[in-house]
């Protein structure tokens, strides 16, 4: 019966004017694993826009409980793809944690993240914090202004605990790039010693999204890193204040990847470029025309099979602003992007970027030279499958042939100073001359043995 129905709105779907070009599929009924974020929205938007129908892709979405069971999907193969942190594929193809060769076609977004610190934290943070003309606070706020409040925990006895959602997700480099731009040590990986908290100021720990807000409530933690939307949700409860977005800390970060089993592409080749060909046509629809479908965007995610948050608190960040108290709402425009700026291209330098700080704080133990980032980067960033998928997509009149960086080598421009919250520039053809210039970290020759920098 659902494959009756999905035939039907497939021969709908297909009466459009826009046909796609249809490829001879290996593999045409998918099953795709995602978190319950609103980055996971090119997924939903593909399959309610009928852009995988299009494809001739019979696909079903499946919420997952967590990035472990997620990534052990795509692994055993109970899952075809999912949306996946971008450490994941790069960690697991690297063997830190579950080893296995993970790849990615396409970058699903750009920024999305927050950290948010508990009501009692932002009172003690505000002293610090330099004001605007109007009295509030000015943004981005500086770590530097939690430093004195977590001085006072340790004066007091105890551990200021934060959540990130995965050792290698954005969120937990995002949380320690802010903390460590502040003069706050997140600590260290040891081959012995997972937990990341050596010799850390504050000590981090996992907390699946969902449960951030609820987890911050009991006082288990003193703030977090997530996505959307469960900052918004802090600032909706009245429990939590975001004190700094992604996109203030790193304009313009990359975010989540689409991960595949490097088995499955190499078995699968028509039906991964359908695929990818899908998810861009949904990162279109997603940006074009300056956000005009984010509003039905907000809609989508707010059904429980999808986010299942309040559309109200979906909407704060999906429509181009952030709240950070209630009734402080600032313009944010690209706070999520899914296409402008190359969004979906899986850029080589945003893999060496998460490899650096693997290594910076002892994820990769020992030294690396330059040309190990990019071996890395390249065997699991799959830039060629994306172009090929969108030239078909011109091809059929269905992309604008300059919005894809055809000749790009898989490298950005380095990131300006100005961009960055530490002013610390980062070109990703040179990792370790990178990982030298930042202040707090692992660098050169240097590896942790017991509690103890060594090199």
């Amino acid at each position: 019966m659902n494959k009756l129905i999905m035939s039907l709105v497939a021969s709908t779907a297909l009466a459009s004017p826009a046909l796609a070009e249809m490829l001879e599929l290996e593999k045409d009924e998918l099953t795709f694993g995602f978190i319950k974020l609103t980055d996971m929205a090119p997924l939903a938007v593909a399959y309610e826009q009928g852009y995988f129908l299009d494809e001739g892709l019979f696909v079903t979405l499946e919420a997952q409980a967590n990035w472990k069971v997620l990534l052990d999907g795509v692994i055993d193969g109970q899952l075809d793809g999912a949306h996946m942190l971008a450490g994941q594929p790069l960690a697991a193809t690297i063997g830190f944690g579950t080893e296995a060769h993970i790849v990615t076609p396409f970058s699903m977004d750009l920024n999305g993240n927050g950290i948010t610190v508990s009501n009692d934290v932002w009172e003690r943070m505000l002293p610090h914090i330099p004001k605007m003309e109007d009295g509030r606070p000015q943004h981005p706020i500086s770590a530097s202004a939690l430093a004195p409040v977590v001085q006072e925990f340790k004066d007091e006895g105890k551990p200021f605990n934060m959540g990130m959602v995965f050792p290698v997700s954005t969120h937990n480099y995002e949380l320690r790039y802010w903390l460590a731009a502040g003069g706050l040590h997140p600590g260290y990986y040891s081959p012995e010693n997972v937990t990341g908290q050596i010799d850390a100021d504050v000590f981090l720990s996992v907390t699946p999204p969902p449960q951030m807000p609820a987890t911050l409530e009991a006082g288990t933690i003193n703030g977090y890193c997530v996505g959307e939307p469960w900052n918004q949700q802090a600032v909706f409860k009245g429990i939590g204040v975001p004190v700094i977005t992604d996109y203030q800390l790193w304009k313009n970060n990359p975010e989540k990847v689409f991960g595949l089993n490097a088995a499955f592409v190499e078995e699968n080749p028509n039906t991964t470029l359908a695929v990818t060909k899908a998810l861009i046509r949904a990162a279109i629809w997603l940006d074009e025309n300056d956000n005009a479908n984010r509003e039905e965007a907000v809609e989508i995610l707010s059904r429980p099979e999808y986010v299942g948050a309040d559309a109200e608190v979906i909407a704060n960040s999906m429509t181009g602003f952030f709240e950070f108290e209630k009734g402080d709402k600032r313009d944010i425009p690209d706070f999520n992007v899914f296409f402008r700026h190359h969004a979906t291209y899986p850029f080589y330098s945003d893999a060496v970027w998460y490899l650096t700080q693997m290594r910076r704080w002892g994820q990769i133990s020992e030294p690396r030279s330059d040309s190990w980032y990019d071996e890395v980067a390249r065997s699991v960033y799959k830039p060629d499958i994306y172009l090929q998928a969108a030239r078909m997509l011109v091809d059929e009149n269905l992309a604008n042939e300059a919005d894809f960086p055809w000749d790009s080598d898989g490298y950005k421009a380095p990131t300006p100073a100005a961009d960055i919250i530490d002013g610390i520039v980062y070109d990703g053809r040179t990792p370790n001359a990178y990982l030298d210039s930042l202040p707090i970290g692992l660098k050169g020759d240097e590896t942790i043995a017991g509690t103890e920098v060594k090199g």
